[in-house]
C-alpha cells in the first residue's frame, strides 16, 4: 500500500529544497571565496614586508628589530644567497628551503612564489606553513638571492574557520526562517487548492450555486476561472436535461395518448370484424377507418425517426434545381382536406410559377408541408397564405396565417423538441407531437438556409424561410 504524502508536505519539501540548495550552493561560494581572499590577503602583506626587508640594505641590525614585530605574528623570515643557502639569521646547522630547481629559476626569472610547504622551518616548527619567496635583484638587475617568510597554516585556517562558523550560523538561522516561511506558502497554496476541492465537493453533491473569486494572478487563479465557466456551463446543462425530461415525459404521455386512441380504435374494429359484427359496408368503412388511424401512427413513428436521423447527421439531401410551383401544387393538393375540415383556405398565387428553389425535393416539401399543417393546426375559419420572391443570392418562402398567433415566450420555444405552444391542443386529430418545427429548423439548416418567424396573439403568425442559391450559380458556371 502506497503511504500518503499530503500536497502541503509535498510543497514544503520542495521549496525547503530549493532554499537549501541554494543556501548550500551560497555558504560553499562564500568559504571559497573567503579562503582565496584570507590567502590573497597574506600574500599581500608577504610581499609587503618582504620590500621592508629589502628596504633595510639587510642591516643586520635593522633585521634584528623585525624579528620581534614579525614573531609576534607567527611570521618567520630569512634571506637566501643565489644559491639558496641561508645567509640570515645565522644558524648552526644546515637549513633546506625544499625548493625545486623549477622554483629557483621562476625566482631568478623575477616570479615570487606563493607555497604551502611541511617542515623544515626556520626555527624547525613542525606545523605546515604558508611561504611566500620573493627575488632579490641588484641595481643593475643581476639575481642575488630572495628572501623568504613563512607562517604556520593554523595561522590562515584560524580565519577560515571563523568565517565558516559565522556562514554556518547563517545558514542555520536562514534555515528555521525557510521553513517558517514554506510552511506560510504551503498553507496559503494548498488552502487555495482545497478551495477547488470543496467546491468540486459541493457540485459532485449536486450543488452548481458556486463561484469562486480569483484575481487573475496566476494559474491556480485561471484554474478557477475555468472552474466557474465549468460550473456555469454544467448548471445551464443540467436546467436543459431537466427541460428536455420534462418535454420529454410530456411527450411521452402525449405519444401513449396518441397511440392509446388508434390502436385501441383498430382493436376494436378488428375485434367486431372478428366477431362478423359488422355487414360488408360497415366493414369497408371500418377499413379505412383503421387505415386512418395507421397512417397517424406511421406519422408519428416517422417524426421521431426523422428527427433522429438529423440528429444523428443521417440524412443525405439530394438538392437540385426545381420549380417552386411543381412543389407547391402537391403540398396543396395533399393538405387541401385538413383545410377543409377546420374550414380553412390555402392561398398560392401563380404568378410565383416561375421561382425556382434549390433543395432536395421531397425535404422541401417535408418542410412546408409541416409549416402549413403546424398553421392549420392553429387557425379556423381563416386563410394560409403562401408567397414567395427570388434574389440573386437566396429563394424566399414565407407561410402566413390568421390564427391564434403566439407570444414573445412561445417562439423562442417553438424549436425546442417536444414543445407545444398551446398545450390545450396537444390532442388535436393531427396529432402534434411537439417534433414538427424542429424538424424543420434543422432541415433548412442542413440546406444551409434560414428561418425565422414572426408571430402576433389573435392576429396570426408568419414563417420566412430562405433558400441560398449561391450553389446552384456555381454549379452553373
Amino acid at each position: 500500500m502506497r503511504m500518503r504524502f499530503p500536497y502541503i508536505y509535498q510543497l514544503m519539501l520542495g521549496f525547503l529544497l530549493v532554499i537549501i540548495t541554494l543556501m548550500s550552493i551560497t555558504s560553499i561560494s562564500i568559504i571559497h571565496f573567503g579562503r582565496k581572499q584570507v590567502i590573497n590577503e597574506v600574500e599581500e602583506t608577504f610581499l609587503n614586508y618582504a620590500s621592508l626587508i629589502e628596504g633595510t640594505g639587510f642591516d643586520e641590525n635593522q633585521l634584528n628589530s623585525y624579528n620581534h614585530i614579525f614573531g609576534n605574528q607567527g611570521i618567520e623570515y630569512g634571506i637566501f644567497d643565489e644559491y639558496g643557502e641561508l645567509k640570515y639569521p645565522k644558524m648552526n646547522q644546515q637549513f633546506q628551503t625544499n625548493l625545486t630547481p623549477e622554483d629557483i629559476e621562476a625566482l631568478k626569472a623575477g616570479e615570487s612564489l606563493l607555497l604551502r610547504t611541511k617542515p623544515n622551518t626556520l626555527r624547525k616548527n613542525t606545523e605546515d606553513t604558508v611561504s611566500i619567496y620573493v627575488p632579490i635583484f641588484t641595481e643593475n638587475d643581476s639575481y642575488q638571492g630572495f628572501i623568504g617568510l613563512g607562517r604556520p597554516v593554523s595561522y590562515i585556517e584560524n580565519n577560515i574557520d571563523e568565517l565558516k562558523d559565522n556562514v554556518w550560523r547563517a545558514f542555520l538561522i536562514s534555515t528555521v526562517f525557510a521553513v517558517i516561511v514554506s510552511l506560510l506558502l504551503s498553507f496559503y497554496l494548498v488552502h487555495r487548492v482545497n478551495r477547488l476541492s470543496k467546491a468540486t465537493q459541493k457540485v459532485a453533491m449536486g450543488d452548481y450555486n458556486i463561484y469562486i473569486s480569483h484575481s487573475n494572478r496566476d494559474e491556480i487563479d485561471r484554474l478557477s476561472a475555468d472552474f466557474n465557466k465549468m460550473i456555469k456551463a454544467l448548471k445551464e446543462w443540467r436546467s436543459e436535461v431537466i427541460h428536455l425530461e420534462d418535454r420529454r415525459k410530456t411527450f411521452m404521455q402525449d405519444v401513449a395518448h396518441e397511440m392509446r386512441t388508434p390502436l385501441t380504435t383498430i382493436n376494436g374494429l378488428l375485434e367486431g370484424m372478428e366477431y362478423g359484427v359488422f355487414d360488408e359496408e360497415q366493414q369497408m368503412r371500418s377499413i379505412k377507418i383503421m387505415r386512418k388511424e395507421t397512417t397517424r401512427l406511421i406519422r408519428l413513428v416517422n417524426e421521431n425517426l426523422d428527427y433522429e436521423n438529423i440528429q444523428s447527421n443521417r440524412i443525405v439531401l439530394n438538392k437540385h434545381h426545381f420549380p417552386l410551383n411543381e412543389a407547391m401544387t402537391e403540398i396543396i393538393e395533399q393538405l387541401k382536406p385538413i383545410a377543409k375540415e377546420s374550414d380553412n383556405e390555402i392561398v398560392f398565387d401563380d404568378e410565383f410559377k416561375d421561382i425556382k428553389v434549390y433543395a432536395d425535393f421531397d425535404r422541401f416539401k417535408q418542410i412546408i408541408v409541416n409549416l402549413i399543417k403546424n398553421s392549420l393546426q392553429f387557425t379556423t375559419n381563416g386563410t394560409v397564405t403562401i408567397d414567395a420572391m427570388e434574389t440573386k443570392e437566396y429563394s424566399q418562402i414565407s407561410i402566413s396565417d390568421t390564427g391564434i398567433g403566439m407570444s414573445t415566450e412561445q417562439m423562442e420555444n417553438i424549436w425546442d423538441r417536444y414543445y407545444k405552444a398551446d398545450a390545450s391542443r396537444k390532442n388535436t386529430k393531427y396529432g402534434e407531437s411537439g417534433l414538427g418545427l424542429p424538424i424543420v429548423k434543422q432541415l433548412v439548416e442542413l440546406h444551409d438556409g434560414n428561418i425565422e418567424v414572426k408571430s402576433e396573439l389573435d392576429k396570426g403568425t408568419v414563417f420566412t424561410i430562405k433558400f441560398p442559391k449561391k450553389k446552384i450559380q456555381k454549379a452553373e458556371e
